[in-house]
C-alpha cells in the first residue's frame, strides 16, 4: 500500500511541476500566420492584435480536445482496472 500511495504522490507531484513550469504555447499555422501577416501589410495595427490573439486562442482550443479525450479514456481505464482489483481481492 505504501508504494501505491507513492506513485500518486509521485504522480501529482509531476504534474504540479509540469503544470507551474510550462511556458507558454502560442504558435501559430501557416494559414494563420499568412492572414495576420496580410493584415499587418494594409496597415491596421489595432485590430492586427486581436486578430493574432484570436488565432493564437483558436489554436490552443483545438489542441486542448485530443488531450483531454486520452485524458478522459484514460481516467475512465484507470478507473476500471481499480475497480476489478478491488472486486477481485
Amino acid at each position: 500500500m505504501k508504494r501505491q500511495s507513492f506513485r500518486i504522490l509521485f504522480a501529482g507531484l509531476l504534474m504540479l511541476t509540469l503544470i507551474f513550469v510550462s511556458t507558454d504555447a502560442y504558435s501559430q499555422c501557416a494559414m494563420c500566420r499568412a492572414t495576420v501577416e496580410s493584415n499587418v501589410g494594409t496597415g491596421k495595427t489595432d485590430s492586427d492584435s486581436q486578430v493574432g490573439a484570436g488565432l493564437n486562442t483558436g489554436i490552443l482550443y483545438l489542441m486542448l480536445i485530443p488531450y483531454l479525450l486520452v485524458g478522459t479514456v484514460g481516467f475512465m481505464w484507470y478507473k476500471s482496472n481499480r475497480m476489478k482489483k478491488a472486486k477481485a481481492a
